[in-house]
């Protein structure tokens, strides 16, 4: 089984209970959970950069150098969606969950719809 590492847009302090920051880019940081199979092994926070430098596709190179290949998020513009997928980072929509920990259990169990270049709205995508 692979290990996988997954991001989510977190208010703090982060962890499984945090709530879900609706918008990737101006959270307050990352809950990072790494995943075996559906086991989670392990929970952390990465604090978020500013967008001052390289605007919205700073986080999405934050996050890719961080390892992340599954980003689980409420919403965000066309660019950033498009970045992810240029550097392999799958983005889901989980926007619904009460918790960050109940968004990572829904994604476990391949519930949560991805986002799409087809299902954007004024630049934002969204389901």
């Amino acid at each position: 089984m692979d290990t996988l590492i997954i991001a989510i847009p977190s208010e703090n302090p982060g962890g499984l209970d945090a709530a879900i920051g609706q918008h990737f880019g101006h959270c307050d940081l990352y809950t990072i959970v790494v995943v075996k199979g559906r086991e989670i092994q392990s929970v952390g926070i990465l604090p978020n950069v500013p967008h001052q430098q390289g605007g919205c596709m700073a986080p999405v190179n934050h996050l890719a150098s961080n390892g992340v290949k599954v980003l689980i998020a409420g919403g965000m513009g066309l660019r950033p969606l498009m970045g992810f997928q240029q550097v392999g980072v799958r983005v889901v929509y989980g926007s619904g969950a009460p918790s960050v920990g109940h968004a990572v259990e829904a994604f476990l169990m391949g519930t949560l719809p991805a986002f799409s270049t087809e299902n954007t709205c004024g630049g934002t995508a969204q389901v």
